[in-house]
């Protein structure tokens, strides 16, 4: 339809040219016909027309799957040499190039390479032992143009460690727990295992556990850090006296860095209830080891946990070293002085301030970094603060909450923040907040988000003590990236970063995309890093185990494509002589119009 209408307009413009402009009359049917032609190719060519050719654009596109559960396989080599006489060969598994050959991919992700597959509209043939992870993403339009050859894996006996969660940074002293996963497969298993974990040559801790076939069983591991040297350690924790056809998941490793100061402490004097429930609170929202020391009385401090006494010098040392300080009440001279890159100082009038007695109701003011925390909750109804201390905001400075005495009268801020070069500070000038968490329910829930969007906001500034980069997971599975975040948070120039471990040294330059981050591969072992801006040092650790393994259900199972095939489609800039037609039309009129005595 739109070519007939291309080709009528094109000659009712040459004939109202010829016939009614020029008055050619008889004359000028020749040149009116080339003008209809050459303007006819150009309708076309302007509007890039296309048309099915009725057959396909190409040889088909095959998908195979690269991922270290298939390619584990003995199959995977000979797959790959037949296949790449079929058509053009692909390889899927993670966020690799699919041109990448080589069968070491950590994920099954078919997305991302279907997609391009089916773009391109030739066939598309995609071979995979059907243990694919991301097919609910995928469109059923898409997967459906697809056909799927599946090779399963055999069901083995297997006991796999399948998950650690436990601690990363640790005071010396403190009790380490580790929550781990076992996952058995449906074939034959023991009837327990016992469970270790080790410190190089250390055994930490041990346990024993009863098994069932197909089933999960969580455990506990519970170890003291007092074996433990300050700094980065490796645990491992494996299968003692177990060995099946899989022992490649049967040891984990867990990262742990002992530190001489909290990451997070609390100075509270006097120890009112606000900073009783601050503690308890900073406690269950932050990962980070949490102390709290009080002076009661003169000046000697003691821990918040038992009262213990502690000198003033632990006290002074951890306040240094801490990642944040919290100073709630008398300010003892340790802010100057700490080195900490976060501060929240919460001050009652014990330094001399002045304090507004009341019931004070407060209400979130948006465009703060802690304004998602307040969404959807009736501040308005919680509980008022009691007193609140008149502060100014510097400029720059974002405001969380006001408060108004009676609901009436101006707002006064009463959480603020504010942002140097050198640090990130809060300041909370309400007291009676602590009866928000001891009330319960949304009142309770709001508190633990203002702190914890607090403790966010206060620790994601730029780490810049710590140096230009550091790793975003110190231990990562087997075949995938060791991932370096920059600590300003953006791209940054790219860094050296030399390798040493496993006997071996190397060298690699990481290269920050978008996002600040970059991506390393490296093989299975313990690694120590130093970067050249900086000269930070590191632990990494790549394991043996790897979500692969271990056999999982089949997401994919063999079939032809559900999806008509297109067909094959030429747009008309694909056809040349379309080109030397319109040339053509346009050189033949110029020649009849010059016959004609006509420019």
């Amino acid at each position: 339809m739109t070519l007939a209408l291309i080709l009528l307009g094109a000659a009712c413009l040459a004939f109202v040219t010829y016939w009614w402009l020029e008055r050619a009359g008889s004359q000028g049917w020749l040149a009116m016909g080339c003008r209809a032609l050459a303007w006819s190719a150009l309708g076309v060519l302007v509007l890039n027309l296309s048309c099915a050719t009725g057959r396909a654009a190409g040889p088909p596109v095959v998908l195979l799957d690269a991922s270290l559960s298939f390619a584990s396989s003995q199959r995977w080599e000979r797959l790959r040499d037949s296949l790449s006489n079929v058509g053009d060969l692909r390889y899927f598994g993670d966020r690799r190039s699919s041109q990448d050959s080589s069968p070491m991919r950590g994920r099954s992700l078919l997305a991302p390479a279907l997609r391009a597959a089916a773009a391109s509209e030739r066939p598309v043939v995609v071979v995979t032992d059907g243990e694919v992870e991301d097919v609910p993403d995928i469109p059923a339009d898409v997967l459906g143009r697809a056909g799927v050859r599946v090779f399963p894996r055999e069901v083995r006996a297997d006991v796999a460690l399948f998950r650690i969660r436990g601690p990363e940074r640790m005071t010396k002293g403190d009790s380490l727990s580790l929550e781990g996963e076992i996952r058995t497969s449906q074939a034959a298993v023991p009837r327990s295992v016992t469970v270790v974990l080790r410190a190089g040559t250390i055994r930490l801790a041990r346990t024993r556990i009863d098994l069932e076939t197909g089933g999960r069983q969580r455990f506990q591991l519970m170890a003291p850090t007092n074996r433990l040297a300050a700094g980065g350690h490796l645990l491992t924790v494996g299968l003692e006296d177990h060995v099946d056809e899989e022992p490649r998941n049967d040891t984990r490793l867990h990262y742990i860095e002992i530190i001489p100061t909290p990451g997070v402490v609390l100075l509270a004097s006097p120890p009112d209830w606000d900073a009783r429930f601050l503690l308890r609170t900073l406690r269950d929202v932050s990962d980070l080891p949490v102390r709290g020391y009080s002076r009661i009385t003169g000046a000697s401090w003691h821990a918040m946990e038992d009262l213990a006494p502690v000198r003033e010098s632990v006290v002074r040392r951890a306040a240094r070293g801490a990642d944040l300080l919290v100073i709630k009440g008398k300010d003892e001279g340790f802010g100057p002085r700490s080195r900490t890159r976060a501060v929240l100082r919460w001050p009652s009038g014990e330094n001399g301030e002045t304090v507004l007695e009341g019931d004070w109701y407060v209400s979130a003011e948006l465009g703060s970094p802690l304004a998602q925390a307040f969404l959807g909750l009736p501040i308005d109804s919680f509980p008022p603060a009691t007193e609140v201390t008149p502060i100014r905001p510097t400029p720059g400075a974002w405001t969380a909450l006001t408060a108004q005495a009676g609901r009436r009268g101006a707002p006064r801020p009463v959480i603020v923040g504010s942002e140097t070069a050198r640090r990130r500070q809060v300041v909370v000038a309400a007291d009676g907040l602590w009866r928000w968490a001891f009330r319960g329910g949304s009142s309770e829930q709001g508190y633990r988000s203002w702190v914890a969007a607090a403790l966010t906001w206060l620790l994601s500034g730029a780490d810049t003590a710590r140096g230009p980069a550091k790793p975003v997971r110190p231990v990562v599975q087997h075949s995938r990236p060791v991932v370096f975040r920059s600590s300003m948070g953006r791209p940054t120039e790219s860094l050296t970063v030399e390798w040493s471990g496993m006997s071996v040294t190397r060298t690699d330059t990481l290269r920050f995309d978008g996002a600040g981050e970059a991506q390393v591969w490296l093989p299975s072992g313990e690694y120590r890093y130093r970067l050249s801006a900086g000269g930070q040092e590191g632990l990494i650790g790549v394991e043996q185990y790897s979500d692969e393994w271990a056999v999982r259900p089949a997401m994919l199972s063999t079939r032809d494509a559900t999806a008509a095939e297109r067909a094959g489609h030429v747009s008309a800039r694909e056809l040349w002589w379309l080109f030397g037609l319109c040339v053509l039309g346009l050189a033949g009129e110029w020649t009849v119009r010059r016959r004609m005595g006509l420019r």
